[in-house]
């Protein structure tokens, strides 16, 4: 394929080398003709290990070469990847001035041009800029139609400093997001050399993707970091701390605990995180990110209870109260918490869970409920029909598998899934998630 690189920055010059290298015919387009000449010398214009050579091997055999001709470039290719720089301006926001340039330029050479064209975005940039800036203004500029006359797709990269070639030929994901069929072939083929099969979504989860793995990746290094300042003033080795931390793939380094759904609770994840926070206040030590979970999980619970007053009905039955499946552990369960504000606002509340039964409960399981929260045990059944007779509204708290088809059985009466397990590919007409 033709394919022409809009921007020499460390993105676009890694893009461009590989792409070359995969057998495409590149030419990098870039305002700053000294980066062009240097690429045209076969020399990088950035520092990272093994593109110097590549670039010079590319350039020699005839499959690289820099321009700062936008025009003469795109119109002799029919891909263009967009890797301008999308900095961080003064209030925090991205600045997209870079982008906003080139995608006008862009847009008037489309216009002279006969032939469909694949714009492709690689820069990161806020969910919706590819489908509620990029676009539109192609389409004003050129004058012609996305999905018939050219193409768009946005596939972030996840490239590392110092490992990017390596990580550009054997990427551990590609992702698309296209605006029609044709598109998402188009960038397919261009990756094809390097992932034989693409992750296929919607442009703005493309783009959310990459804002994710970034946010995450800074919170573990803060979350190490906290870790870490704590294990000093008590004069713990916090690297063997984290080494045995990171030797559990079950739970600790896995896809555990990361999909989106209702507030944690139980009798470890509170109390563990409290006593941490506590000592840490009396050491001295500041951990902000670890202080910071806690009210962000009782948020959790405020934004649930606010969805359920947005229903405006008052009849309520409560599907799931332990704080998981499986289990009658009702101490400091997100569904108690809920159970009680809900009452505390005058509804009606019926309760339902297959493994919590009052009259089954012993120890201090019996004595949370009874001394706690008295209130809440007349209310609880584990027969699903009579907790659902006279509810207006249905709330799904718990990821029991029983509560899958629940939109069914609700006969169209609203249905609130605070955990996903509901969910389906189709959503139905009466179904609400609480964060998706």
């Amino acid at each position: 394929m033709k394919i022409a690189v809009l921007g020499l920055g460390y993105v676009g010059a890694v893009a461009a080398a590989c792409l070359a290298d995969s057998g495409h015919e590149v030419v990098v387009v870039d305002i700053n003709q000294t980066k062009v000449s240097q690429l045209n010398a076969g020399i990088s214009p950035i520092m990272e290990p093994g593109l110097g050579d590549l670039i010079a091997d590319q350039v020699s055999q005839g499959r690289l070469s820099g321009t700062s001709d936008l025009g003469a470039a795109v119109s002799r290719s029919s891909v263009t990847l967009i890797c301008v720089g999308t900095p961080s301006g003064h209030s925090g926001d991205v600045r997209l001035a870079d982008l906003d340039r080139v995608v006008d330029e862009l847009g008037a050479v489309l216009r002279r041009s006969a032939s469909w064209h694949l714009v492709m975005l690689t820069s990161t940039v806020p969910p919706g800029t590819t489908e509620q800036r990029v676009i539109p203004r192609l389409e004003e500029v050129s004058g012609k139609k996305c999905g018939r006359d050219f193409g768009v797709a946005f596939s972030p990269e996840f490239l590392r400093e110092g490992s990017a070639i390596h990580d550009y030929q054997h990427p551990a994901k590609t992702v698309v997001g296209a605006t029609d069929s044709r598109a998402l072939e188009g960038a397919a083929a261009v990756f094809r050399p390097y992932a034989p099969s693409v992750t296929a979504t919607s442009i703005a989860v493309a783009e959310m993707a990459k804002l994710t793995d970034n946010s995450w990746h800074a919170l573990k290094v803060a979350f190490a970091n906290e870790i870490g300042r704590f294990c000093s003033a008590l004069g713990i080795d916090s690297q063997a701390v984290m080494d045995i931390f990171k030797a559990d793939t079950r739970l600790n380094i896995s896809a555990a605990y990361l999909t989106p759904g209702y507030a944690f609770g139980g009798s470890c994840l509170p109390k563990d995180l409290r006593t941490l926070v506590y000592r840490a206040r009396q050491l001295g030590v500041e951990i902000p990110v670890l202080e910071a979970v806690l009210p962000s999980n009782r948020s959790h619970i405020d934004i649930a209870l606010r969805a359920i007053q947005e229903f405006g009905v008052k009849q309520v039955a409560l599907l799931g109260v332990a704080f998981k499946p499986g289990t009658d552990d009702l101490r400091e369960s997100a569904m108690i918490e809920l159970a009680e504000r809900l009452l505390g606002k005058g509804y009606e509340l019926a309760i339902h869970d297959e493994y919590v039964n009052l009259d089954r409960l012993v120890g201090a399981n019996r004595e949370y409920v009874t001394t706690v929260h008295p209130h809440i045990a007349p209310l609880l059944s584990d027969n699903l029909e009579v907790v659902l007779k006279d509810a207006a509204l249905i709330i799904v708290a718990q990821a029991n598998p029983a509560y899958a088809g629940i939109c069914e059985l609700a006969g169209g009466r609203l249905v609130l899934d605070l955990c996903g397990i509901a969910r389906t590919a189709v959503p139905a007409a009466n179904y609400r998630g609480l964060a998706w």
